[in-house]
């Protein structure tokens, strides 16, 4: 008898593109009649188009409630569904996002199903496993130390028993860096030390990052580097290599480097990987559906699999 197991994951954005993809490939290597690529293909083309519409850079001939009819099938049960998001910000419209889809692979049942915040959806104990950035993790769980980290498989040990019952499974390799960003004038008036955790603890003044970044980059850093450090946000409208820039140190979400430069910005040292992850509240993970499902995500060759 096949089994069910629900899978929270992100209703749009990059990780759930990841989580897709690595259903997809598992698929195939388990049954090379499966359909799912098209499925996936489908479900991120369509989130992409979406995505560009809410931008701006494409216009639709069809309204927001006609696009969403035509992409479901109800009449389909391995169809993926899509729902509408709300967006409270000025001038914003109601944006299309994935719903659900269910996914038949060997003798389990993979129910992917949307939601705005995975992680927290598994610290309340409504799924046994779900998707979500480590991101996520750093910013609420995660115990501040003076050491920095650095590595995906080092997760767990920074997160308290009586924090969450949530655990990182392992990493799906869909790996952008936050990365230390500096600038010319300040690398040249800063000490003579690799651009990282050393070049910033030796700095006493204003550290660029995002808004609501502050606990990871304490996390990635390290509480003794950031002692002097006082952080600052870009303005609005501004972007953030721009404001670094200003700055003369910030810590970003870096992909390939090539704005930074534009900017006159040199790459520093890779501080934390901002990478999918499979988590696992192991209070609910109990079932063989969950067990078989864990199997199917995780991989041995990535070195940031993890034991829990």
């Amino acid at each position: 008898m096949t089994e069910t197991i629900p899978v929270a994951v992100p209703r749009k954005g990059r990780p759930l593109e990841a989580v897709l993809e690595r259903l997809a490939a598992r698929a195939r290597e388990l049954d090379e009649t499966a359909p799912f690529d098209n499925v996936a293909d489908h479900v991120i083309s369509t989130l992409r188009y979406e995505k560009a519409i809410t931008k701006g850079k494409q216009a639709a001939e069809q309204s927001v409630y006609d696009r969403l009819a035509d992409y479901s099938d109800l009449a389909d049960p391995e169809a993926p569904e899509f729902t509408l998001l709300r967006d409270d910000r000025e001038a914003m419209p109601r944006r299309i996002v994935f719903d659900s889809v269910t996914v038949p692979v060997g003798d389990v049942e993979v129910q992917l199903v949307g939601r705005e915040e995975p992680f927290r959806a598994l610290r309340k104990h409504e799924f046994a496993l779900g998707f979500d950035s480590a991101d996520l993790v750093l910013e609420e769980v995660v115990e501040l130390r003076e050491e920095p980290l650095a590595r995906i498989a080092d997760l767990n040990a920074r997160i308290s028993p009586r924090d969450t019952d949530v655990r990182v499974v392992t990493g799906l390799g869909d790996t952008v860096y936050h990365t230390l960003l500096v600038s010319q004038e300040k690398k040249a008036d800063g000490p003579d030390v690799p651009l990282g955790h050393e070049f910033v603890k030796a700095h006493d003044g204003p550290l660029c990052i995002s808004p609501r970044y502050e606990r990871l980059v304490e996390a990635v850093l390290g509480t003794e580097a950031i002692e002097n450090v006082t952080f600052c946000y870009p303005d609005e409208g501004t972007e953030e290599e721009e404001a670094i820039a200003d700055v003369g140190l910030g810590v970003y979400l870096t992909v390939t480097g090539s704005t930074a430069r534009d900017y006159g910005l040199e790459l520093g040292e890779r501080l934390f990987p901002s990478e999918t992850v499979l988590l696992e509240n192991h209070k609910e993970a109990t079932t063989d559906a969950a067990r078989k499902a864990k199997m199917l995500f995780s991989s041995p060759d990535l070195d940031t699999k993890l034991s829990v």
